[in-house]
């Protein structure tokens, strides 16, 4: 492993040192990595460009590669794993493919496609190991929506009655998968960018739907809410920012503390747009982009540099402490740190 970066940064107190440490578990690869999903604190997958999928059963240590058979230029922008053997991966772009195997990406059945030259999905979630949701960009104006209740081995399409109206111009984002997040009780929240950034969200599984607006940078395609996380169906963040001016400050990341109906900006906001971000624990946060990795002590109110290389997403384990990071060129990091 390379140490890529040691930084010595100070607690939201101001009084307390934390040694918080970047270090790069693979890189050099062909595919750009915008899926991770980090089941505990030995299992990961990724997917990316071209096909490729990674997976790791002894918290990095070795990676397995392949490219899925018959999708070798295929974009899977997300990935949801719920065990070292089985995973979902889903398309950006025309046509949508869903895939899922049983056999630690040995194999892969196509368990869902639409072939209509418009669709474009952005990313998905799951409530647990059988309920999950996907979102696209709107076709006829409604935002598309597919669900499943069976780990991904069948899908839904709920887009027209849920009935999510969106702005011409406005869509999400298929940067890190993190423009959706499920919690329990059957909420659900999704980031839209472009023309309007909005926070939309259900509270009972996807059948009905409210929408917020929100302050961040919008009014062009590059602009608008490109990840969220949330601590309960209360407290949560946003960020994003503009990409194509990715160390722009302004108007990059936003906090609520009621579920999206009002928004405040931080004291100290991140070092530019950020396209994901986490809660690593009720106090630290991390958002990573082209321009940078930050880390927040405070909840997100304070944030400073971490990192200047570029990572497209980051994930903290469902079960476990486990961070990873990933971006282009098939660069996979691990965070350290004793937080």
């Amino acid at each position: 492993m390379v140490r890529l970066i040691a930084a010595l940064l100070l607690c939201a107190t101001g009084s307390q040192a934390q040694d918080v440490e970047l270090t790069i578990l693979q890189k050099g690869r062909s595919t750009s990595i915008r899926g991770v999903s980090v089941v505990d604190d030995s299992v990961a997958w990724v997917s990316g460009s071209d096909g490729w999928i990674g997976r790791t059963a002894d918290r990095g240590e070795t990676w397995h590669w392949g490219r899925t058979v018959g999708y070798e230029t295929t974009d899977f922008r997300d990935i949801e794993a719920f065990s070292s053997n089985e995973a979902v991966i889903i398309s950006a772009g025309s046509p949508l493919v869903i895939l899922l195997t049983e056999d630690g990406g040995q194999t892969w059945r196509e368990t869902h496609r639409d072939e209509r030259p418009e669709v474009f999905f952005d990313g998905m979630d799951f409530w647990d190991d059988r309920q999950g949701i996907a979102y696209g960009d709107p076709i006829g104006g409604v935002m598309q929506l597919l669900k499943t209740t069976d780990g991904g081995a069948s899908w839904q399409t709920i887009s027209h009655t849920a009935n999510i109206r969106l702005a011409d111009g406005e869509a999400g984002f298929a940067a890190s998968g993190t423009g959706i997040r499920t919690l329990d009780g059957g909420h659900v929240f999704i980031a839209t960018g472009g023309s309007r950034a909005r926070l939309l969200h259900s509270a009972d599984g996807g059948d009905t739907w409210a929408a917020n607006g929100c302050p961040m940078a919008q009014g062009s395609a590059s602009t608008g809410i490109f990840s969220i996380a949330f601590r309960n169906d209360r407290q949560g963040i946003a960020v994003g920012g503009d990409y194509q001016r990715d160390e722009r400050t302004n108007d990059a990341v936003y906090l609520t503390s009621d579920g999206g109906t009002n928004w405040v900006a931080p004291g100290k906001g991140t070092n530019g747009y950020r396209s994901s971000v986490e809660y690593l624990n009720a106090n630290t946060v991390v958002a990573s982009g082209t321009s940078g990795v930050d880390i927040s002590f405070d909840g997100g109110l304070h944030w400073h540099a971490l990192s200047g290389e570029s990572f497209h997403v980051v994930r903290k384990a469902k079960h476990g402490s486990w961070i990873l990071l990933a971006g282009a060129d098939g660069r996979i990091a691990t965070l350290a740190s004793r937080l």
